[in-house]
This record gives structure tokens, sequence and C-alpha cells, in this order.
């Protein structure tokens, strides 16, 4: 029987944070990877310039094994969207894993889900986290249970290398990231906003405001 794994996506997502965990997990042997949203059809990402499809509205997949929700601007009017609360509610109860990457926390949070859980999100949106009622992390990808939160956007491949590991071990795992030939090696050490210039810093928070 196959692990159906239900990625969420909606206008004004951020591309990487379905399609990087996409690339790990469809790797998974024995794994069913949908995409979902409130109703189907092509979902226009930040910039515009991609479109993503889902094939399934949420009605249509009630019960996957793994739910994955990606950030983006796109996402905030999900936080007081009762439809997608309430699935995301009701999946969270049968689903063997619950995960997020980037901003997707805060739509996890909103359903009610991350109340008391350690979790993380991008670093600009800790202390709206936290208002939430999660407990802030700040930590690449960070586990709680059966809830595996990712940090900004490119962490979501470290969450999904991470569930690979714990849905097929981590042979498995290893080999999907020589697979795709993940081995970051950045030309700029300023990933973090404790290693980047204060300057850039205070660019990125307006930007993101």
């Amino acid at each position: 029987m196959s692990t159906r794994i239900a990625i969420l996506i909606f206008d004004e997502l951020t591309a990487l944070d379905a399609i990087g965990p996409y690339e790990v997990l469809s790797r998974i042997p024995g794994v069913e990877l949908r995409f979902v949203a409130r109703e189907p059809g092509v979902k226009r990402t930040d910039t515009g310039a991609l479109g993503m499809e889902a094939d399934l509205a949420l009605g249509d997949l009630p019960d996957p094994d793994v739910l994955l929700v990606p950030g983006g601007q796109g996402n905030r009017p999900l936080l007081e969207d009762d439809e997608v609360l309430d699935w995301l509610r009701a999946v969270h109860e049968g689903t063997t894993w619950t995960t997020s990457v980037c901003t997707g926390s805060l739509v996890l949070a909103a359903a009610g889900i991350l109340h008391g859980k350690h979790a993380t999100t991008h670093w600009a949106y800790m202390d709206r986290l936290e208002e939430l009622g999660a407990v802030p992390v700040q930590e690449r990808v960070v586990e709680d249970g059966k809830i595996l939160t990712a940090a900004g956007v490119s962490a979501g491949i470290d969450m999904a290398l991470t569930l690979a590991a714990r849905m097929a071990g981590d042979t498995v795992a290893q080999a999907i990231q020589l697979g795709i030939e993940y081995d970051p090696d950045p030309p700029f050490d300023s990933g973090s906003p404790d290693k980047a210039p204060p300057e850039l810093v205070d660019l990125i928070r307006s930007s993101e405001g």
C-alpha cells in the first residue's frame, strides 16, 4: 500500500517551499504524492512566472499519511480561511507526519496544530509564530512528535531529507541526497540573520513586512 503525501498549494506560494520537498519525497519508494488546493487548477507562485497545478480539491483527499504546508505571501489569507483550517485539523488527526516549510508553520499554528509545540519558520516571522501559540525555535529543522517544521525556503530540502530518513531509513535518505546532489557550498556566508550584515537583515525584514 502506498504512502499518500499531500502538498497544499495556493496562489502566491514560494515555489521552492513546495518543489524542494517534492524533489526529495517523490523519490521515496512506495509514495503517492499529490498537490491539493482549496479548488483544483493552476496556482501561480509569488513571482507570477510559474504555475503549479493542483489535481485535487481539499475534499478529494481527506486522509493523507503525510501533509506538507509551504510558505509564501499567498498563505496569509489561509490564516483566517475556515475551510482550509478545518481541513488541516481533520487531516492532522490521521497523519503519520504533519510538516511545513517557511511560513507554512503559521498556517498550521492558526489551525491550532502547533499550540504548545516547538516549531520553526522563516527567521523574520518568529514573533508571529509565537503569537499563534507555538514555541519558536531558531533551527533549520524542528521535530516535535509527528510534526516537522522547516525554517525559510531552502530548509524545506533539509526537512524533507529528515522526513525521508524517518519514513524509509537513513540509507534511502542519503541515496536521495546523493541522487539530487544536495551538497550546498554557497558563494556567500549570509544565509542567516546571525551571519548577514545588519543592512541586509533590515532589507529583508522590510521586504517581508
